[in-house]
């Protein structure tokens, strides 16, 4: 397992699957996750809070749904 460090932030990323009159593969909303780890200098964001964060400033860990970003790379928390 990860653990995030000073003001990194690991995200499972949203898996997206299109439903319609045509079959398409899953594909990433590559900009939208849940929170799993944050590191000890991050302030604004917690552990189970979904994030919309830039797109493209994300690192992508081994495994497919998971990614790391900075703090600052945060665009807001969504709220149910």
């Amino acid at each position: 397992m990860y653990r995030a460090i000073k003001d990194r932030i690991i995200i499972k990323l949203d898996i997206l699957e299109e439903k319609g009159n045509l079959i398409l593969e899953p594909y990433k909303f590559r900009n939208i996750g849940t929170v799993i780890g944050v590191g000890e200098d991050v302030k604004d964001v917690r552990v189970g809070e979904k994030i919309i964060f830039w797109p493209f400033h994300e690192i992508e860990l081994p495994e497919a749904d998971l990614a790391i970003i900075r703090e600052k790379s945060v665009l807001g928390i969504l709220r149910n």
